[in-house]
């Protein structure tokens, strides 16, 4: 029976999907492609000399065409994640989202391409018929028995990268998990028993590659939907015949008696406390049915206190998640120009996982998780997906396997220079809000919204309380937002107050009586305080002075200044800030960059610059980002003008009272982006030869036009303004700000908030 919820998941991810230019993914060019020069390169006649190099040497399409860094995801839709036999065309947004992960984990290109075809003859055939356009075939949601031959044949027949991750993906992570699991329960793998729970093409890529771990197959049971895959059964396939065990045990509770492994790729509930009690003492549970376990992480840690469990979902320790692996064994894959993903690659993504999970975590990890301190112990014993390690270990181990292994026709031999080059294809991800949002989720804060009769706003609001982010809090006239509400169908049931209405009367009392107090003798009446509370800036604001909500969100459809006013009436400047300023984050391809001041500031002092300066250090800090400041002007150490020579001695507080602080100036901002003319240039600056990824401006009017322009031509997301220096949590939008825009400073709000509790 279908939920609100779930009618609202369905509206939103349709809209997801049609908004802007429809789908997920697109071709972009690489190339320049402005001239005529350039398109005679690009084509005709220039085009004929690659193809007449790669028709000498075919490996020389690695050299001039994106082949080694193209994957197709193929599929002909036969078994859809949990939707089954949906056809070709129907599965084609799951292809373009395999397409998208590929792409923001380990910047691999993606053609998606679904193939209406069921014979297995004829789909091989097909897919060698278009395997020269590509450095790697990753076949997903294929049916078995069919995916098993289908894979092998191409694997047998292909002299590229051929995975069929809804096999291969699930058993390399779950194995990682399954080294650190028998570690920490004492255990060795070769006498364990194991009960698999599920025998499709999963659960048997999983078993497979557990033997080749060590395990022992006389001491492994599989059952499938008829119970134990024992001596007595005639209705097995091939695939099913090398876990045949000689057993009078039929049954899956009989299986489970005395084991002390439980794989489960089945389905909900099928494992009872009775049998979970049945199981040796420390007992593995892999409950990886998808969205409901096999058993809920809930019964399995209440029923038994020794068990260490993993499931297949992000809302419970030990994730078993695929995106832990095919991302990053392709990337070492297509890095050595592999002609195939053996066994011995697999288990380098194995052992590189599992060996990850023991080393100290970073601190953007922890925060996007809200954990304090992940450590190796049974409830972290397999790698977080937000971990940007991921792409050099697991990378690194499959090409270094590749190579050793006699299947890397492109071996490496600066591994320093690929493990930079690694890195580099991460700055270009956008995972810190994912990372923000994720963190957010871990401690949801209540946020007021002003102007909750715009759609914008509106829209937003339904997002965060649906993801869990924060708890909002509406502002507006309630008959105005509920027209908007049955207008666009938004399904958004919190709170709404209109302090212009008579039934908040009451409620705008007591908050004037706070206000009137603050400021009676500032001037304001008790009369005024009533005048002002209808005012949702200022009754916004006093209800996180009053603490009735953690945090306050306004502007939109108002100017900065005249939004900031009651802000800074009612709440202040913190009194260790003594300055308020406004900073903005864009994330570009080349990383996360941070500029301040950008909304307050209309010509700072010195002193003032270097406040500016700590204050943001403080925030990028509380993100997870080791700040690297740059302090703007239009000459490069030479402080001759009045500007320059402010910033200089802005440099010289922040050099003289926080030696430990990487930041120098006045440098021009074309160098402070350019590591290498830092270190050419500038040896002795203090940047070190390193990026800025935080530029201090100089003057308000340089910082708001310059991040307006890079808004303006760069196609990047903006968090802010965040605003910075305020006694509680204030955050103004700008005008007319996106839902994306408003969503992330909502985020932005609620970290905000969880900071300043801690």
């Amino acid at each position: 029976m279908r939920t609100e919820k779930d009618d609202k998941l369905k509206q939103d991810a349709l809209h997801y999907h049609e908004s802007g230019r429809k789908g997920k993914i697109e071709v972009i060019p690489t190339k320049s492609h402005s001239t005529q020069r350039d398109l005679a390169l690009a084509y005709s006649p220039g085009v004929a000399e690659p193809c007449l190099a790669i028709e000498q040497n075919p490996d020389d399409a690695y050299r001039y065409t994106t082949k080694g860094n193209l994957v197709a995801v193929i599929s002909n839709g036969t078994a859809v994640l949990g939707l089954g036999d949906i056809g070709p065309l129907a599965s084609k947004p799951v292809m373009e989202g395999k397409g998208l992960l590929f792409k923001i984990f380990a910047d691999i290109d993606v053609f998606d391409i679904e193939i209406d075809e069921k014979d297995p003859e004829k789909f091989i055939q097909t897919v060698k018929a278009i395997s020269p356009t590509f450095g790697g075939i990753n076949l997903e949601d294929i049916k078995a028995p069919e995916a098993f031959e289908i894979e092998r044949r191409l694997k047998e027949e292909l002299d590229i990268p051929v995975m069929h991750d809804d096999q291969h993906g699930t058993a390399i992570i779950s194995a990682a998990a399954l080294i650190n699991a028998l570690e920490l329960a004492d255990k060795k793998i070769d006498e364990v028993k194991f009960v698999v729970n599920g025998a499709g093409a999963a659960a048997i890529a999983c078993t497979h590659l557990y033997v080749a771990l060590g395990a022992m197959p006389e001491n492994i049971l599989m059952c499938d939907s008829k119970g134990v895959i024992n001596h007595r059964r005639n209705d097995l396939n091939e695939e099913k015949l090398p876990f045949v065990r000689q057993t009078d045990l039929n049954t899956l509770e009989e299986a489970m008696k005395n084991s002390d492994v439980f794989i489960g790729l089945s389905k909900a509930d099928v494992v009872s406390e009775e049998m979970l009690l049945s199981m040796n003492s420390n007992p593995i549970v892999f409950a990886m049915a998808n969205p409901v376990p096999e058993i809920s992480y809930e019964k399995a840690v209440e029923t038994r206190k020794d068990v260490i469990m993993a499931t297949g979902r992000s809302d419970y320790p030990n994730q078993v998640n695929n995106v832990l692996g095919f991302p990053f064994i392709f990337r070492g894959a297509l890095d050595v120009q592999s002609t195939k993903i053996n066994e011995e690659m697999k288990l380098a993504a194995v052992h590189a996982l599992a060996n990850l999970a023991k080393e100290p975590v970073p601190e953007m990890v922890n925060m996007a998780y809200n954990a304090g301190n992940l450590s190796f112990g049974k409830e972290y014993i397999i790698p977080k997906p937000f971990d940007n390690r991921l792409i050099t270990r697991v990378s690194m181990a499959v090409a270094k396997a590749a190579i050793k292994s006699g299947v890397a026709k492109n071996p490496i031999s600066n591994w320093e220079a690929y493990e930079e080059e690694l890195l580099n294809r991460m700055s270009s991800d956008q995972k810190l809000i994912r990372l923000l949002q994720n963190r957010a989720k871990q401690d949801p804060k209540t946020v007021v919204f002003s102007n909750a009769a715009e759609y914008n706003v509106l829209k937003a609001a339904q997002i965060v309380n649906d993801e869990g982010i924060a708890k909002p809090i509406l502002l507006g006239n309630k008959a105005k937002v509920e027209e908007i509400k049955k207008q666009f169908d938004i399904i958004l049931d919190v709170p709404i107050i209109d302090p212009k209405s008579p039934e908040s009367e009451e409620h705008v009392n007591r908050l004037a009586e706070l206000l009137w107090k603050k400021r009676q003798r500032k001037g304001m009446t008790l009369y005024n305080a009533k005048r002002f509370l209808t005012n949702r800036d200022y009754f916004g604001s006093m209800m996180v002075e009053a603490g009735e909500a953690d945090a306050f969100l306004t502007g939109s459809t108002r100017s900065y200044a005249s939004s900031l006013k009651p802000a800074l009436e009612v709440i202040g400047a913190a009194p260790n800030a003594g300055r308020v300023a406004g900073l903005m984050l864009m994330l570009t391809k080349k990383g996360p960059l941070f500029f301040a001041d950008t909304t307050i500031n209309d010509n700072p002092t010195a002193k003032d610059l270097a406040k500016i300066a700590r204050m943001t250090e403080y925030v990028v800090k509380g993100m997870g980002i080791q700040p690297i400041t740059a302090m703007l002007s239009f000459e490069n150490f030479a402080a001759r003008t009045e500007t320059s020579k402010k910033v200089s001695e802005a440099v010289s507080i922040l050099h003289k009272s926080f030696p430990d602080m990487v930041v120098d100036g006045e440098i021009q901002p074309d160098f402070a982006l350019n590591e290498d003319l830092i270190q050419k240039t500038f040896p002795f600056s203090k940047l070190n030869g390193k990026r800025a990824n935080v530029l201090i401006f100089p003057n308000l009017a340089s910082g708001n036009l310059s991040y307006k322009i890079l808004r303006g031509i760069e196609n990047s997301q903006i968090i802010g303004p965040i605003l910075m220096g305020m006694n509680k949590p204030v955050h103004i939008l700008q005008m007319r700000s996106s839902i994306e825009e408003i969503v992330n400073l909502a985020t932005i709000a609620v970290l905000d908030a969880q900071q300043r509790k801690k």
